[in-house]
């Protein structure tokens, strides 16, 4: 009996429909997951490097109109830190403008933009991580029931053979058992990606809010 090709094209070409249907999910999932990764590393790596960026000219000791003026030019290459001080100073500037005399008044103004900033550019951080986690969590189970549907699939085509043996189960178990192995293939980077990235959201996260408080320090110290 010839040997029967048994490498992984031959096994997907020679797959049940449903199996290749499955593989061709998590092939999918997988393409996704890893645009997504990608992106987000970029997006993760840019917000770090203007985070302290702003944070050395910040705390550099300039002048807080300065650095305002600066935000408002460079609007569209600002970073979430410095949208965060933007929004905070312009809600304080225009409450000066009007007159307002209650010092609480102000700082709670200031502080709820950049609050309110603060949320945005976290869910604009946080984007995509969803989708991460559910491939990671997902693709297992969508591999494990193309493995289950080949192997039974491979187990009827027995109840045709007088004799079974391994050569005859061999390759509808290796079909099946590739649906497992590319499950695992999209959900592993997925799993890492989602587990990094939200450690490192969450460290910016930190970071955003530090400076949400201690800019609202800053503004109480100059409104008295």
């Amino acid at each position: 009996m010839p040997d029967q090709d048994l490498s992984i094209i031959s096994l997907v070409m020679h797959a049940s429909v449903l199996a290749q249907a499955v593989m061709g999910l998590l092939l999918v999932l997988s393409l996704l997951s890893w645009t997504h990764i990608f992106r987000k590393i970029f997006a993760i790596r840019r917000a770090r490097t203007q985070t302290e960026r702003f944070e050395r000219d910040f705390w550099s000791g300039g002048d807080l109109q300065a650095l305002y003026q600066s935000a408002l030019n460079n609007r569209h290459q600002t970073g979430a830190l410095e949208r965060i001080f933007e929004s905070g100073m312009r809600e304080y500037i225009k409450a000066s403008e009007k007159g307002l005399h209650d010092p609480n008044a102000i700082l709670d103004g200031a502080r709820r933009a950049m609050r309110a900033c603060y949320q945005r550019e976290m869910d604009s951080l946080e984007a995509n991580l969803p989708f991460l986690a559910s491939v990671g969590s997902v693709s297992p189970y969508i591999g494990l029931f193309g493995t289950v549907w080949g192997i039974m699939n491979a187990f009827r085509g027995l109840s045709n053979v007088q004799q079974a043996t391994l050569a005859n189960v061999a390759p509808g178990i290796a079909e099946a058992l590739v649906a497992t192995a590319i499950g695992l293939f999209a959900a592993i980077p997925a799993v890492v990606a989602y587990n990094r990235f939200a450690n490192d959201i969450d460290r910016l996260s930190i970071r955003f809010e530090s400076f949400v408080e201690e800019f609202s320090n800053i503004l109480q110290r100059q409104i008295h």
